[in-house]
């Protein structure tokens, strides 16, 4: 009895010793995750982010999304910053404007580089290559490496919510099916073909009707970066693929999805006859090309504090998640089903109108964890509204925000849960961040402070509307409407 005694205090004693202690670790360096810790560390906390692939950035960057979906005349904060290094890299906004998607596109490499510098300029530490093995206690992390570290507040910035699943987080069960999921590459132009073998599983059926809609060229040109190379993200009859992954071994998810992205570059090779069009060898360090992970477009999601949904973005004046706003987004509710054999039902979910709305703090709080909080698509949104809260603009804010709250509960001794949001606004504030969606007003121009405070407190109301892909929301329309 007292040598089992001595042998536990013992172990107690090494386990305690090898642990290094943090104010807060983020497991997954993820969109939201890279901002969380960007942001917590700026306000003054000690902090680890703990990272499988080799870049910080998550779907910007590891998962090959460079073409960023909404916001561009939402640019505050720390997305803000991203896109100004962006724009700054390649000679200004109208640079960034290649590809028909989106107003702003980047080689993914481009993207992790400033991601990594921005981290670097906060103090962040970075461990890359490592993943959490184990959870113990209130929060001991053991990592794949062997070590052990300790932390105040935890954060999953992972892409499917592996954290808070291990932590026993509350999940949110409304999801009927998962949205298709895409193995993102990025392709170039060579002088010489650059022919591929066969993929396994290829069937040229899964590919016949990417052209439906658009001509090659014009589907190609979708995603065309500033450097001429090209992101394949092609949802109809291309890339994008149905699996229930959150139920799969994670190895036969990528090779399935790996395959159906192999699968297309073949198909554009054999059957459209882009012969000289190949896997990009100059972008992601991996053994085959490829992004280093897939495009998730929905994690496991987490009861929290406050539950946005579609409701709340086309009505906010009915409910209070405005006053407790800290990020914004102007992108309609997208569900990506095409693939799912259920797609027909599904489709009346595709592009659903909202105006640009505001997303509430208490999303990223879990309602029975203390000390942890959520970082990416893994916070509380219901399967719906997920289409619009999902993209990276509106994850990043939400990244920067979780890293605020964190950063003040450290300084105050307090748990986040007991952080006023006032708090967490103010500070997001001084970062040149959005709060609500007012396009009247930037972030330098004087009286944005005054009139986002105005708003969070209902002194000012906006008017949302939405209109095309451009949604918005205004305190005074133009004098043009």
């Amino acid at each position: 009895m007292i040598q089992r005694f001595l042998s536990t205090v013992c172990a107690l004693l090494c386990l305690a010793a090898c642990a290094r202690t943090y104010d807060v670790v983020v497991v997954g360096g993820g969109t939201g995750g890279t901002a969380a810790a960007i942001e917590a560390a700026r306000g003054g906390a000690r902090v680890l982010v703990v990272e499988e692939s080799p870049w910080l950035g998550g779907m910007l960057t590891s998962a090959g999304v460079s073409a960023i979906d909404g916001n561009y005349r939402l640019r505050g904060g720390i997305f803000g910053e991203f896109t100004d290094s962006l724009a700054a890299r390649y000679g200004g906004y109208e640079a960034l404007k290649s590809g028909w998607v989106s107003n702003i596109l980047f080689n993914p490499a481009t993207g992790a580089e400033i991601m990594a510098h921005m981290a670097d300029e906060a103090g962040v530490e970075v461990r890359f290559g490592i993943r959490l093995a184990k959870l113990d206690g209130h929060w001991r992390l053991t990592l794949s490496d062997g070590s052990c570290v300790k932390a105040r507040i935890l954060m999953d910035g992972t892409e499917l919510g592996d954290v808070a699943l291990a932590a026993g987080a509350q999940q949110l069960e409304d999801s009927p099916t998962l949205q298709d999921m895409t193995y993102v590459a990025v392709v170039k132009e060579y002088d010489h073909p650059v022919p591929i073998p066969e993929p396994e599983d290829y069937s040229p059926a899964n590919y016949r009707h990417c052209c439906d809609t658009w001509s090659p060229e014009m589907m190609l040109s979708y995603g065309r970066l500033p450097d001429g190379h090209i992101m394949l993200n092609w949802p109809q009859g291309g890339n994008d693929i149905y699996l229930d992954y959150l139920s799969m071994p994670g190895e036969e998810v990528y090779r399935q999805a790996k395959n159906r992205t192999l699968g297309y570059i073949y198909y554009l090779q054999q059957e459209l006859g882009y012969t000289h069009l190949g896997v990009a060898d100059d972008v992601f360090p991996s053994a085959d090309g490829l992004s280093f992970y897939p495009y998730y477009r929905e994690s496991r999601r987490f009861a929290g504090r406050d539950t946005m949904t579609v409701e709340a973005a086309r009505s906010p004046y009915d409910f209070d998640l405005y006053t407790r706003a800290v990020a914004v987004g102007d992108y309609p509710v997208d569900h990506h089903h095409n693939q799912n054999p259920r797609h027909q039902e599904l489709s009346h979910l595709w592009f659903g109108k909202i105006p640009s709305f505001s997303v509430p703090l208490g999303v990223v709080i879990p309602v029975e964890t203390e000390d942890l909080l959520l970082a990416d698509k893994n916070i509380s949104v219901n399967w719906e509204m997920n289409g619009a809260v999902r993209l990276q603009p509106v994850i990043t804010g939400l990244g920067q925000a979780a890293g605020a709250l964190a950063a003040l509960a450290v300084k105050s001794g307090r748990h986040p849960s007991q952080v006023p949001v006032a708090e967490v606004q103010s500070v997001l504030l001084d970062h040149g961040c959005y709060l609500l969606p007012f396009l009247d007003l930037k972030p330098s121009d004087p009286g944005f402070r005054e009139l986002q405070e105005k708003g969070i407190r209902g002194e000012v109301r906006g008017i949302g509307r939405s209109v095309g892909w451009a949604n918005e929301t205004w305190v005074n329309l133009p004098d043009n409407e």
